[in-house]
């Protein structure tokens, strides 16, 4: 038996709707509503590259020199970006996650992060992947098992598709009056209010701007949810995610501006350094938060 890159692979449908949730990293591989792809993932044959549909735990983002300082005590993390000299992207993504509930509509993971060197604190770990009629839901839980209080950030990776003219002539919304600025090695210095190219409150082409950039300051519905809107697809976020990391892909080996990832994360990157978002959890204490993807025909 062949075993894929991304382990077992677990198919959620409803409807018109089909996702794929992997066991490897518990990401999204696929996500497709009305025979239309709504997520930019990757074949079940191949490694999940650029963090495609994959969650951020228990950080989003990068971690510069992989060096912080908790409740009096520095520690170092292994440096998984080595061209930018940071840890990047939590400790969950290469892991297999075990399944505990399943249904036709429905699929819950968890995982148990265990102390190591750079974060020795224990962590119960949860998500729940749910179609419903208006699109996908991602509940991500975590719980602080440990004795200690530790320190805790969530995200998640999906890169969403544009239409036929590719990501300069997709239209964009991103619902934010600010903007870090970061350094060049993608290390937020400062804050700014949203301005000139890269102010899309209101919905309009990409073009030629390049975006990979943290936006705050959130605009959100009665609801309490905040959605970013290209082409024919919203990404919402609710309150837990003050975050959204919006990245047009220019870098990318495997194809540039072929897809734009919005990136839901509680924290800032950098947070464990600057305190920027952190969430710290007492023993015991749990942290949820959510966010999904509605196809406009399912909203």
């Amino acid at each position: 038996m062949t075993i894929a890159p991304s382990g077992e692979q677990f198919e959620l449908t409803l409807g018109d709707q089909r996702a794929v949730v992997t066991e490897v990293g518990a990401g999204l591989r696929a996500y497709s509503a009305g025979g239309r792809e709504l997520v930019d993932g990757y074949a079940a044959d191949e490694l999940a590259d650029s963090g495609r549909g994959q969650l951020l735990l228990p950080w989003p983002n990068r971690i510069r020199d992989g060096v912080y300082r908790f409740k009096g005590v520095n520690y170092r993390l292994p440096l998984n970006e080595p061209e930018r000299g940071n840890a990047i992207h939590g400790l969950t993504r290469w892991s297999s996650w075990t399944v505990v509930e399943r249904a036709a509509d429905r699929v819950v993971l968890e995982y148990l992060l265990h102390p190591q060197p750079g974060y020795p604190f224990l962590l119960e770990l949860q998500v729940e992947y749910t179609l419903a009629p208006a699109g996908l839901t991602v509940r991500t839980t975590a719980r602080n098992a440990g004795r200690d209080p530790c320190p805790y950030g969530a995200g998640a990776h999906p890169y969403l598709t544009v239409g036929p003219g590719g990501v300069d002539q997709a239209v964009l919304r991103i619902p934010a009056a600010t903007m870090l600025k970061s350094d060049d090695r993608g290390i937020p210095v400062g804050a700014v209010r949203v301005e000139g190219a890269r102010d899309f409150r209101r919905p309009r082409p990409i073009g030629t701007v390049q975006l990979d950039h943290c936006f705050t300051e959130l605009d959100r519905g009665v609801d309490g949810l905040a959605r970013v809107e290209l082409d024919d697809t919203t990404l919402w976020a609710d309150e837990r995610y003050p975050y959204l990391m919006v990245f047009t892909g220019d870098s990318l080996p495997e194809g540039a501006r072929r897809s734009v990832a919005v990136e839901p994360m509680t924290c800032a990157p950098n947070a464990f350094a600057s305190g920027d978002g952190l969430v710290v959890l007492e023993p015991g204490e749990e942290h949820a938060a959510a966010w999904g993807i509605t196809p406009h025909a399912a909203g």
